[in-house]
């Protein structure tokens, strides 16, 4: 994505390239379906279409493995029609914030009013174990970036929509809640790192979901976050792999598909 395109104009673009290639005008929420939570896809709906991310303006296919690399439409049971962005850019793959947020900006010109962001976590409480999944409450952006440019002023008080938490919580009862930390990565964070994060608040850590939450509140949309405890965060368990992150994704796809799938169903 070439730094002179207008952001805003690149994402009308690429919605109007997807109502083309799957032949639905407008989606009415978007998910962004991290490590763990893929399965999802197979379940909340009917699948109308799959298209390859590289097959519409400003998205590549995954760099990161246990990311689908397509963008899939949906039709739910009420004939809404979901989005589901398999193709999230990271800021450690080096194409700049504005790549990492477009498939947000894309949704909500393709008409998108809710957005839902997963992720695969490291645990930082010690409450919360591998393989639990957590509603993320609010954020603490350590990226040094944010994906709003010049005199925008949004306001972050209620990022994670009140609303969207609370049917969350009438699905499953039992979800903990916590405060999400987002850093550059790709290397995970030292002991003295996560003992700091802890001290400032924070319970889960990862290296997605912040900036494009930020993205999406801007773009007029409601938010909500999940992440799955993939494993607990350095030197609090055993060394850290990205095998490992994909383990415990596997092992919880099925119970997190379900979960999501309730939670869309009440949207």
């Amino acid at each position: 994505m070439s730094e002179s395109q207008d952001p805003d104009a690149l994402a009308a673009t690429a919605a109007r390239t997807l109502a083309e290639l799957t032949g639905v005008e407008r989606h009415d929420i978007a998910l962004t379906l991290g490590s763990g939570w893929g399965k999802a896809a197979d379940v909340i709906g009917e699948t109308v279409a799959v298209v390859p991310a590289e097959e519409v303006p400003g998205f590549h296919g995954s760099a990161v493995p246990g990311h689908s690399g397509t963008l899939r439409s949906i039709r739910l049971a009420n004939g809404a029609h979901a989005l589901i962005i398999g193709a999230r850019t990271h800021l450690y793959e080096g194409r700049g914030v504005r790549a990492v947020v477009h498939g947000v900006r894309t949704a909500a010109a393709a008409g998108a009013r809710v957005m839902i962001l997963t992720n695969g976590a490291g645990g930082i409480d010690p409450a919360f174990g591998a393989g639990e999944a957590v509603l993320i409450s609010d954020h603490i952006n350590l990226t040094a970036t944010s994906p709003l440019e010049g005199a925008h002023f949004v306001d972050l008080t209620d990022l994670y929509a009140p609303r969207l938490r609370e049917i969350a919580r009438n699905v499953a009862p039992e979800i903990a809640e916590g405060v999400y930390v987002q850093l550059p990565g790709p290397h995970y964070e030292t002991p003295a790192e996560i003992h700091y994060l802890r001290a400032i608040g924070g319970q889960i850590v990862g290296m997605s979901t912040g900036l494009e939450a930020i993205a999406a509140r801007a773009a007029g949309m409601e938010v909500l976050g999940l992440s799955l405890v993939t494993n607990p965060a350095a030197g609090m368990g055993d060394p850290l792999s990205h095998e490992e992150v994909l383990a415990a994704g596997r092992a919880a796809e099925p119970r997190l598909a379900e979960l999501l799938s309730r939670i869309v169903a009440r949207l």
